[in-house]
This record gives C-alpha cells, sequence and structure tokens, in this order.
C-alpha cells in the first residue's frame, strides 16, 4: 500500500487534485467580486436563490457562492479564507470528513458550504462541542452570512418552545449534538404540530466530528418520564381479581385471554365506583382488569415464569429456558409481578431513545471536520457512509514530536516531567501539559506548587473563563495544565519572544486509549507554521501499559537494570504503546458497533411509529386505516376463536360473542345460537356488516370533521402509550439478551428476533385498542389530545429534573428579533410568516 501511495499519492492527495480546479474558478472570480460595492456583494445571495429556484445545481453555483463569502469574510472578520480553507470548505460541501490540523481555522471553513446549502431555504445545522463553543461561532461566524442577508441562530439549553422554533427556522443554525438529538425525539412526542420546533434534517456539518460521531456515541440519548399509569393500579386490579368466583370470568385458552362475566362487570362497577364499565373514560381500569385476570387465572409460576430473587423472569415456551431482561408486553408484567408481591416496575420509563448514529444518519446530507479524524476512517466509512480527506496546512508544520520517554514507575516519570516544565519555564517557553483526568491534573499541580512554579489548572468543564485561560497558554513562561479535552475548539496563539524561545511546548502525561485524543494534543503546537515540541512522558505503571503489553517491555528494563530515574527513548517502546492503543481502539469500535446494531432494530421500529405519529398531526384523513384496522380486528378474532373443531364449538362461539361486545358491538347483538349455523367467513361478514353499521352511525352522530378529529386523537394517544411500553420492554429484553451468548444464541439476532415479534404484537394491540376505544366513545365527551406522560429529565441530566419547555407568544413583525441579530423580526427568523 506504501509503494502504491508513493507511486500514485494517498487517497486524500488524489481527491484534493480532483477539487484544484474548482479552487482555481474561485481564484480567477476573486477581482470581479473584490470591486463589488457591500449592496451588489450583499445582492448576490437573492441571485443565487433565483439561480437554484430556476434549476441550477449547488455544485454550479459553488464557485461564486464561496468567493463571496470570501469577500464577506475579509470585509466583516478581517479573515481571508486561504486556498486550503477553500479545499476543505468543497469536502464539507461534498458531505464528506475534512481533517484539518489544529489551527487551520475549521471554524471559518464551515461558513463556505454553509452558505451554499442555506441558498435553498431547507436550513443548514452546524454542531459543536459545547454551548460556549455554538454561542462564540454563533456570534462571530454568523457575521458573515448575516452581512450576506442570511438569518442566523444558535440552540442552546433552556430556551422556550417559541425561541426554538424561530432559531430552527433561520437559514443557518449552531449548536450541540445533545440538544439537536434530545429536540428531534421531543418533537415526536408532541401532540399538536405547532408544538414542533425542528424542520426536516436537511444538512449537518458536525465540528469536532471525532468527538461527537465516535467518543460520545456509546451512549444512547434518553429521555425519561413518569407514565401516566401509576403501578398503585396493578395491585388494586390483582386485589380485586383475586376475590371473584369462577362465575365472574371467562377463559378462552386458545384466545389466551379472560374476560369478566356480566356478574364480574356488575363487582368492578360496585368495586370501582363506575357508571358503565363499557365507558371509553374506563378503558385504563378496563386494561389493568384484563391484564390482572390473565395473570391470575392464564400465567403460571413454574411454567410461563419464574421468581427470582424478586424479580419474575419469562420461561421460554419451546425451551424451557430462562429469558433473562424479556418483559411481556402491555403490561401483562407488572400485572404478573402484582399477583406474585414483587416490586412492580416501573414508575419512571424511558419515554424516546435514538443513538447518535441513527440521528446523523437521518440528515440528507452529513459533513464533518476535526483536527484528528484518519485514525476512525473505518469506523466512519462503515458507520456513516463518510470518507476522510486529509487537507494539507497552510504552512509547513515545523513542530519536534519528539519519541515518548518511558519510566520504571510514576514517582519516576512526574519527577523528570516536573524538571522539564521547571526547565522550559525558565528560559520563557510556554508549557501545555495534558492529564487524562482531574485527578492527575490536581497531583502534577501540588508538585508545582512544591517547586514554586508559577501555573493554571484546567479540567473539561466547558465555560468562558476556560477558553480565555487556554488562549493564554501560549504566553512568555506560561505553564497551563489541563485535562486533554478542556478549551476544545480554542486557538492558543503565542505571546512576544515565544517563537525565539521555541514555541509552545505540549506535554503529555501519559498516552490516552486512542491515538486521536493523543494527536489532538501534539496538534495544539505548531500552528500556522510556528514552531513548536510535543513529547509523552510514560510509565510502565500507566494503566495503558499495565494493561496492554507491559510484560515485554519490563522485560526490557530489568535487562538493562534500570531504577526508576532512568528513562528509556526508543521507537520500540513508542511502537508498541501505538500497538497497544490499536487494540483498545479495536475493542471500543466493537462496542460502538454493538451499541448501533441493536439501536437499528429500534430505528425500523422507531421511523415506522415517528411516520404514523407525522401523518396525524399533520392532520391526515386516517379514514381507510381506520377501516382497516376494524377489518383487522374482527377476522383476526373470529380467526383466533373458532378453531374449527367441532366438541369445542360452541363454547369457542360463546367466547367470541362476549369478546366481540367487549370490543364494539353492544350486548346481545348477535347470539351463538345464531352465529351456530354460519361458517367462519359467514361470521366475519356477519360481525363486519355490523362494524360498518355502527361506525356510520358514529360518523352521523359526530359529523365528519369531528369524527375524523377523533379518529386522530384516539390513534396518537394509542400509539404513543403503547410505543412507550415497548421502548421500556425492548430496553428490559436488551439488558438481559447478553447471557445468551452462553446459551450458544447470537444475543443481537435474538434482540432482533424478538423484537421484531414485540413490535408485531403492539401493533396487534394498537388495532384491538384503537377500535374498542372508538366504538365506546361518547358525543359529550369526545377526547381531547394530551400528551401520554409526562417528561421529567433526560440522560444529559439525570441529577437534576429538567424544567418543562416554556411557552411563549411569539414577537410582533417589527418588533426586535430575540436571535440578537439586532434586525427586526419580520426582516429574520419571521421572514416567510
Amino acid at each position: 500500500m506504501k509503494i502504491f501511495d508513493k507511486i500514485f499519492g494517498s487517497y486524500s492527495e488524489r481527491e484534493i487534485k480532483r477539487i484544484m480546479p474548482i479552487v482555481k474558478k474561485i481564484n480567477s472570480l476573486e477581482p470581479s467580486i473584490k470591486v463589488l460595492s457591500d449592496d451588489e456583494l450583499r445582492a448576490k445571495t437573492e441571485e443565487f436563490k433565483e439561480r437554484i429556484k430556476k434549476g441550477e445545481s449547488l455544485d454550479a453555483i459553488l464557485p461564486e457562492a464561496f468567493a463571496v463569502v470570501r469577500e464577506a469574510s475579509s470585509r466583516v472578520l478581517g479573515m481571508r479564507h486561504y486556498d486550503v480553507q477553500l479545499i476543505g470548505g468543497i469536502v464539507l460541501h461534498q458531505g464528506r470528513i475534512a481533517e484539518m490540523r489544529t489551527g487551520e481555522g475549521k471554524t471559518l471553513v464551515a461558513t463556505l458550504p454553509s452558505y451554499l446549502n442555506a441558498l435553498t431555504g431547507n436550513g443548514v445545522h452546524i454542531i459543536t462541542v459545547n454551548d460556549y463553543l455554538a454561542k462564540r461561532d454563533r456570534d462571530e461566524m454568523g457575521r458573515i452570512h448575516e452581512f450576506l442577508g442570511l438569518s442566523v441562530g444558535v440552540i442552546i439549553h433552556g430556551q422556550t418552545q417559541v425561541e426554538k422554533q424561530m432559531m430552527y427556522n433561520c437559514d443557518i443554525t449552531y449548536g450541540t449534538n445533545n440538544e439537536f438529538g434530545f429536540d428531534y425525539l421531543r418533537d415526536n412526542m408532541v401532540v399538536y404540530k405547532q408544538e414542533k420546533v425542528q424542520r426536516d434534517l436537511n444538512y449537518v456539518i458536525v465540528d469536532e466530528v471525532d468527538s461527537i460521531l465516535i467518543d460520545e456515541a456509546r451512549t444512547p440519548l434518553i429521555i425519561s418520564g413518569q407514565g401516566s399509569k401509576s403501578t398503585d393500579l396493578y395491585k388494586v386490579a390483582d386485589f380485586f381479581v383475586k376475590a371473584l368466583q369462577e362465575s365472574d370470568y371467562m377463559k378462552d385458552e386458545k384466545k389466551n385471554s379472560v374476560i369478566l362475566t356480566d356478574e364480574g362487570i356488575a363487582k368492578a362497577e360496585k368495586f370501582f365506583h363506575l357508571e358503565n364499565y363499557a365507558d371509553a373514560e374506563n378503558m385504563d381500569i378496563q386494561h389493568h382488569l384484563v391484564q390482572a385476570l390473565k395473570a391470575n387465572h392464564m400465567m403460571r409460576n413454574e411454567k410461563d415464569y419464574i421468581v427470582k430473587d424478586g424479580e419474575v423472569i419469562i420461561v421460554d415456551d419451546f425451551t424451557g429456558r430462562l429469558m433473562e431482561g424479556r418483559r411481556y408486553s402491555d403490561g401483562l408484567h407488572q400485572a404478573i409481578e402484582a399477583k406474585e408481591g414483587v416490586k412492580v416496575a416501573r414508575e419512571s420509563k424511558t419515554l424516546a431513545t435514538i443513538t447518535f448514529q441513527n440521528y446523523f444518519r437521518m440528515y440528507t446530507k452529513l459533513a464533518g471536520m476535526t483536527g484528528t479524524a484518519e485514525t476512525e476512517e473505518a469506523e466512519f466509512r462503515e458507520i456513516y457512509g463518510l470518507d476522510v480527506i486529509v487537507i494539507p496546512t497552510n504552512m509547513p508544520v515545523v513542530r519536534v514530536d519528539y519519541p515518548d520517554v518511558v519510566y520504571k514507575t510514576v514517582k519516576g516519570k512526574y519527577k523528570a516531567l516536573v524538571d522539564e516544565i521547571q526547565e522550559s519555564h525558565a528560559k520563557g517557553q510556554p508549557v501545555l501539559v495534558g492529564t487524562v483526568s482531574i485527578e492527575k491534573s490536581e497531583e502534577i499541580s501540588n508538585m508545582l506548587k512544591r517547586r514554586g512554579i508559577p501555573h493554571q489548572v484546567l479540567n473539561a468543564k466547558y465555560h468562558e473563563k476556560e477558553a480565555e485561560i487556554v488562549a493564554l497558554a501560549g504566553q512568555k513562561g506560561a505553564v497551563t495544565i489541563a485535562t486533554n479535552m478542556a478549551g476544545r475548539g480554542t486557538d492558543i496563539k503565542l505571546g512576544e519572544g515565544v517563537v525565539e524561545a521555541g514555541g509552545l511546548k505540549i506535554l503529555g502525561t501519559e498516552r490516552h486509549e486512542s491515538r486521536r485524543i493523543d494527536n489532538q494534543l501534539r496538534g495544539r503546537a505548531g500552528r500556522q507554521g510556528d514552531p513548536g515540541a510535543s513529547r509523552f512522558y510514560i510509565s510502565l505503571e500507566d494503566d495503558l501499559m499495565r494493561i496492554f503489553g507491559s510484560e515485554r517491555l519490563s522485560g526490557v528494563v530489568d535487562k538493562l537494570g534500570l531504577d526508576e530515574e532512568d528513562a528509556i527513548e526508543s521507537k520500540m517502546v513508542s511502537s508498541a504503546i501505538e500497538g497497544a492503543q490499536r487494540k483498545v481502539e479495536g475493542n471500543n469500535f466493537d462496542i460502538r458497533k454493538n451499541v448501533v446494531k441493536y439501536d437499528d432494530v429500534m430505528n425500523k421500529q422507531r421511523e415506522i411509529i415517528y411516520k404514523q405519529r407525522q401523518e396525524v398531526l399533520m392532520g391526515a384523513d386516517i379514514r381507510d386505516q381506520i377501516q382497516g384496522m376494524i377489518s383487522d380486528v374482527v377476522t383476526s378474532s373470529v380467526r383466533n376463536h373458532i378453531s374449527g373443531v367441532e366438541d369445542t364449538f360452541d363454547d369457542e362461539l360463546n367466547k367470541l360473542v362476549k369478546f366481540m361486545e367487549e370490543v364494539f358491538v353492544p350486548r346481545g347483538t348477535f347470539t351463538a345460537e345464531e352465529l351456530s349455523n354460519m361458517s367462519v367467513d359467514e361470521i366475519s361478514k356477519a360481525y363486519l356488516d355490523k362494524a360498518g353499521e355502527l361506525y356510520k352511525e358514529k360518523e352521523a352522530e359526530f359529523g365528519d370533521e369531528q369524527m375524523r378529529e377523533i379518529e386522530r386523537v384516539i390513534l396518537l394517544k394509542i400509539v404513543d402509550s403503547k410505543w412507550m411500553d415497548h421502548i421500556d420492554n425492548m430496553d428490559h429484553l436488551k439488558q438481559g439478551i447478553g447471557l445468551r451468548a452462553y446459551k450458544q444464541q447470537d444475543p443481537a439476532q435474538a434482540y432482533q428476533m424478538e423484537g421484531s415479534d414485540m413490535f408485531a404484537e403492539m401493533i396487534d394491540n394498537i388495532k384491538e385498542e384503537t377500535v374498542k376505544y372508538l366504538f365506546h366513545v361518547k358525543l359529550e365527551k369526545a377526547p381531547e389530545r394530551e400528551q401520554v406522560a409526562e417528561i421529567t429529565s433526560t440522560n444529559e441530566d439525570t441529577s437534576a429534573k429538567k424544567e418543562p419547555i416554556k411557552k411563549q407568544s411569539k414577537p410582533n413583525r417589527n418588533d426586535a428579533c430575540p436571535c440578537g441579530s439586532g434586525r427586526k423580526y419580520k426582516n429574520c427568523c419571521g421572514r416567510g410568516e
């Protein structure tokens, strides 16, 4: 491969050769763009939009659009894009990852493709790692776009619903991955379309793409909440059911269900103080009673499940094995827990969840930039379909990266490290010390204090003060200790006399699990042709060395007879360490692939449910869909009840009649005797005809328009309720599925198969309950839209209860725009309203 690269150039070099003609074209346009007045330059935006409307492609407009942004940047910020920044911008527009060294001006690069792609009017998102950087970039880089007539917003934590809507409606919106992901999930929980904040996901540029799409991608986004169902109702229903006589209920083993007889219904009405058990408003009680009946009279301990360590664990019907982590759906598991007197799980539940991988793959076009992506190129390609293009630096890199020095003990390593810091500080050379934890930062800080060396200590709690301190780390004689991620995204500028002192020196206190994090630390020195140096101090007692491959090195050290203050400095040691890092990176990639593998199962299901919700929210006429559900419920119920065995036919008919009366037909509509002379198809037709007749009566009662809204309200409520239960059940399934590996089963495959069965069961439950609810609706009590659960927290901040999103009225058209642009609302975020 290396020989091939020498002859033909690397992949990145070949791709850049293909991009260079576009760069030349942009440069050739510079003189004609430079002579335009501010107004003429601004007018280019409307001209480009018109050309796009007439069918011109973004690729065709790119050279002129990039030339316009470059000129605007020169006038507004005094910063002219270098040619390598134009290359980076083209790579981002193409939906790829631009790897650009630290200090090459990635933030400015993003202004080019974001402007070009915003011309379509479909919105551009720029993702950064924290609120401070999102706000800083919007305030600084946003000036270029606002000068050219585009609106620029920023999404930060704590904004109201209306503020977020305005920010997302801007042409370009900055924000963090967490905030964007949670807004997507919350949007798919609203009950009116006006409550949604995001538009369709069009084009996104992810800054620090490795940090967001790789480092943070191990943990999915989770919104938790309080379900509307109290677990107490399961206990009350269980108490009631245990007191019933045999004449109060009827078992149906084929349908695997139990329903109350007239006597049982009378008892329920008295016990729960109900006027009419069949009323739609009593659906919740009906549901809990049905599950309590099933738990007590159909589900058997030691056969269907066992109770172990206070938990109800399902027994596999076919194999007799325990199905750890699997839960019965639709509240049956809770009903069994109530029956067995164990803790009924669980009052807080997962309402919505998605991985970063699946969130970002929903964008029509995804691009990213970082100083270090090449080491994870395989993962970017496999998971996201992204390739990495390494962009050359504007000036040659003259930083000297010294080989690692390895000590036998941590004590010996720290002494040598502090010696070098003292020596550099004495000659005025600034030093940035990178550590892997806050604890180790403080340890080194204490050693420096003992030697009287003034210094700053930072950890990775992103805020403005920290960014200011990191920016000053290049001043003469400065000593800064920081965790590897602290102040990421902040340029370190060299102070006076620092170039002569050798530039910024980077000292790593140990190798990180990922080579990429080490490269980021190194990359903080030597920006834009500045001098600089980097070195890592390592001991055989470091975590990485202890866990991976230190035995061989320990042998070398012992043979050399080195004591704790002697160091080894060799390429062999450095390559052994890189080998250890590759192993860890491989392990971490496998973990992330596994996360995606599991979420991919949920993702297909999530797409189906969210599509259904979207149709309802947009006011779609779902009459045909409801008719289909009625037909499915009737035919499957008849088929499930009638087995065709003569001996049990009468009993089956009685149960079918009872079941159909519970679902939708009035009592006494059909008798078992009337149906006994019919075939299965004729019975289905009789019920379908009756359903059609009753449905038309409902339409006449409510009127066409109200009937359509009632159908939407019912479907939305039931879909949300069942989906949230399903997420919870899938979560339990996943927690226990890993144990299947011990039983020669592929856990991911088992999760996919069982998850698909659970989803199919949920869809059947949605149909049945929708039909049941619809036929029991009364005119004076037409249901209204409401959220089935209250959001209480997200896993971004589980320690504090999140404030609910506040609603506020929109500003008047002539008010100042809340986005902070200084323009009137009608000329900024409120355009087009």
